[in-house]
């Protein structure tokens, strides 16, 4: 072979030489001479008719190795060698005239075409070789002796990009093989045979062969396996990204009840500062009272003394403390009434509880003036009374004092476990979130039924009403409504039987 290979290379180069070097002389001179050209041009004109051939042919040889062949080149270049066979034929006169000197003066550009052809059509075969796309041709003789199968089978090998011919021909034998024994089978009535059986012949001219058409049936089922088992994925997938939204909602909600709760403590806690107020100034009312009637029971005790030198200047101080009393009611009711408005805002029976005891305040004032009026005539037993009620008022300011601080201290501890109360809540609620997280993810992983993450999901629910994983479990914990609701089954003995398998699972060492 390499001496054939060395032998072909060195025959070609040389008859292609001759060939170029004939027509080069031989377009020169007609350019020259009869298609007028200019001496430098005729010069160059056959360098391009001859070489664009080459030029064109071994383009597309490395745009075929590079896998973007240009079926364009080549015509391109088919189309030089006829006009360059055709300028060398006709180059001496018309070639009716003298066919014979027509077909030497063609004849060497036209071998010189045929191993530019040849070296042309080897590199493509080593370039299919080297990338195993070389198909096999069908040898003459079958050709020749069954033209009709010849036929097909070319065909079948080309449409279905079946490279080897032998192969080819082995599974035309299994088809024959595999007919011959589906008769054996049916007793010769291949009317007999399944579907399935009968899938070799029917798929055999789209180039399957007896094997993977007896096998399509079961690929098939796999396939329709896989796409249902796909889909219920998908599915559960679904429905667990809608739990996992169901329950952030239900988070959300407790959040949002929580925070309610929150502003309800605060919003009490300020009605009771409001009404601690209020009281405070009803205190304060009543302690300007005693005042002014300790002033005044002073003022009488000193008119007895000298009533008969200072009865008019008695009675003009009378009046004055009588005014001042009044203007002291009329300003507890101002401040009164806008204690009023301020807790109708907050609170509607507290601004009626407000206003009720500045009613009786501006009351046990009036009062206060009349008895003043009477304890004129009384200057002892008013002095006594006078000091018991100065006691009292102190007693009461030191009571109210307390119970303010006991309020404030209540609202405050009231606020710090509403707060404590609400945090414990979002760890407890977010340690669930978590253990579920993990469990879900630790169901897909083992890609488990949807009855065992059903008992699975039993089984946390009942770690979680134990209270702790080292707790003990009783069926009793989680009732079967609960688990109805929670599992979206209809059937108390479904619920039964998932609460039974998940005591029997926890028993066992499960733990999420």
């Amino acid at each position: 072979m390499g001496s054939l290979s060395v032998l072909a290379a060195a025959g070609s180069s040389l008859v292609g030489a001759i060939g170029f070097r004939m027509s080069y002389d031989t377009l020169r001179q007609v350019a020259q001479s009869d298609w007028g050209f200019s001496q430098g041009l005729a010069q160059w004109f056959p360098v391009g008719v001859d070489a664009s051939i080459v030029a064109f042919l071994a383009l597309d040889l490395y745009m075929i190795r590079k896998g973007t062949p240009w079926s364009a080149l080549r015509l391109a270049a088919h189309m030089m060698t006829a006009a360059t066979i055709w300028f060398n034929a006709a180059a001496e006169g018309s070639i009716l005239d003298n066919p014979v000197r027509a077909v030497a003066h063609g004849l060497m550009p036209a071998l010189f075409v045929v191993g530019v052809e040849a070296a042309r059509r080897l590199v493509i075969r080593k370039a299919k070789l080297e990338a195993g796309t070389a198909p096999d041709g069908i040898p003459l003789n079958r050709w020749l002796l069954a033209p009709v199968k010849s036929a097909r089978m070319f065909r079948r090998m080309r449409l279905y990009d079946v490279r080897s011919y032998p192969e080819m021909v082995r599974r035309d034998q299994e088809l024959i093989a595999y007919e011959l024994w589906l008769k054996r089978k049916h007793g010769g009535d291949l009317a007999k045979a399944t579907e399935d059986e009968l899938l070799p012949m029917k798929m055999a001219p789209y180039g399957y062969t007896v094997a993977q058409a007896l096998a399509m049936p079961d690929d098939q089922e796999r396939e329709a396996q896989e796409r249902e088992e796909e889909a219920e994925r998908r599915r559960r997938e679904a429905e667990t990204r809608r739990r996992i939204a169901e329950k952030r909602a239900e988070a959300e909600e407790v959040r949002a009840a929580g925070e309610l709760e929150q502003v309800k403590a605060e919003v009490e806690g300020a009605t009771g500062q409001a009404r601690a107020h209020a009281q405070a100034q009803v205190s304060a009312a009543e302690r300007a009272a005693a005042a002014e009637e300790t002033a005044l029971e002073t003022a009488l005790v000193a008119e007895a003394k000298a009533r008969t030198a200072a009865a008019e200047r008695q009675e003009a101080v009378e009046r004055k403390a009588k005014a001042d009393l009044d203007l002291e009611a009329a300003r507890l009711e101002k401040l009164a009434a806008e204690e009023r408005r301020l807790a109708a805002e907050a609170d509607k029976v507290s601004a009626a509880e407000a206003q009720a005891i500045e009613t009786a305040t501006i009351a046990a004032a009036r009062r206060g003036a009349a008895e003043a009026d009477k304890a004129a005539a009384e200057k002892e037993e008013a002095a006594a009374e006078a000091r018991r009620a100065a006691r009292e008022a102190a007693r009461r300011e030191a009571e109210e004092e307390a119970r303010r601080e006991a309020a404030l201290a209540s609202v405050e501890q009231s606020r710090l476990a509403a707060a404590e109360a609400l945090r414990a809540a979002a760890e407890t609620r977010l340690a669930a979130a978590e253990i579920e997280q993990r469990a879900v993810e630790a169901e897909d992983v083992a890609k488990l039924t949807p009855r065992q993450r059903a008992v699975r999901k039993v089984a946390r629910m009942l770690l979680a009403a134990a209270g702790s994983e080292t707790g003990r479990i009783s069926l009793e914990m989680v009732a079967l409504a609960r688990i109805q609701e929670e599992l979206g089954v209809s059937s108390t003995a479904t619920a039964s039987e998932y609460r039974i398998e998940a005591a029997e699972l926890l028993n066992q060492g499960y733990r999420p």
